[in-house]
């Protein structure tokens, strides 16, 4: 969880870089495209995203479009919650909505709808990416690799293979489909004698 937290917080940056950068040049016409952000977004960002994880568990019933409505609410409620907070401990908070657009409080902009409802559909991706890259680096590391070998945990499932005796996969068809049966050890029989004859 925690490499993934890492990770979604340094996304969430690079979209507010993009996002606050692409913003300047085309509305403040802004010719360097200065962007802007915050150390406190990372924790935000990150934080927010598992919890969309917690929730994507519990509405995988629904329509992907639908989870991803109720994803834009969760990030409008997390804005606001820790725009909030922020403002309580900090005097300010460091985004302030006020003078622009849809704001409640100026702590959230209604009217940025839609790009938090683009990101919302980009969560589910971006989290498979994530979890296959965190499950790749737990396992490329010793600490897993002797939790293997201590048979503490399961290989991979490709690192797995039934050992039969030489010759008897591969006589026919069914010996090669009953070898890769390794569910199912107790009904393997890995005699060349046992094997049907082929026909012919």
């Amino acid at each position: 969880m925690l490499p993934r937290f890492l990770l979604y917080g340094c996304a969430g940056w690079v979209l507010e870089v993009c996002f606050t950068g692409t913003s300047a040049a085309i509305f403040q016409k802004d010719s360097h495209g200065t962007a802007k952000t915050y150390l406190w977004m990372h924790p935000i960002y990150g934080a927010t995203a598992l919890g969309l994880e917690f929730l994507h568990d519990r509405l995988r019933f629904l329509p992907r479009p639908l989870r991803a409505l109720a994803y834009t609410a969760v990030i409008f409620g997390a804005e606001y919650a820790t725009g909030w907070m922020l403002r309580r401990a900090l005097g300010r908070c460091p985004w302030d909505y006020t003078k622009y657009g849809w704001n409640v409080k100026g702590l959230v902009r209604l009217d940025y709808f839609p790009f938090w409802y683009g990101a919302a559909l980009a969560f589910e991706p971006a989290r498979e990416a994530f979890l296959r890259v965190t499950s790749e680096a737990l396992r490329q590391t010793p600490e897993f690799r002797h939790a293997v070998e201590d048979g503490d945990v399961l290989p991979p499932a490709h690192e797995r293979r039934v050992e039969v005796e030489a010759g008897a996969v591969g006589t026919t068809f069914q010996g090669a489909l009953a070898a890769d049966k390794a569910e199912e050890p107790e009904e393997l029989t890995l005699g060349a004698e046992a094997l049907p004859s082929p026909v012919g």
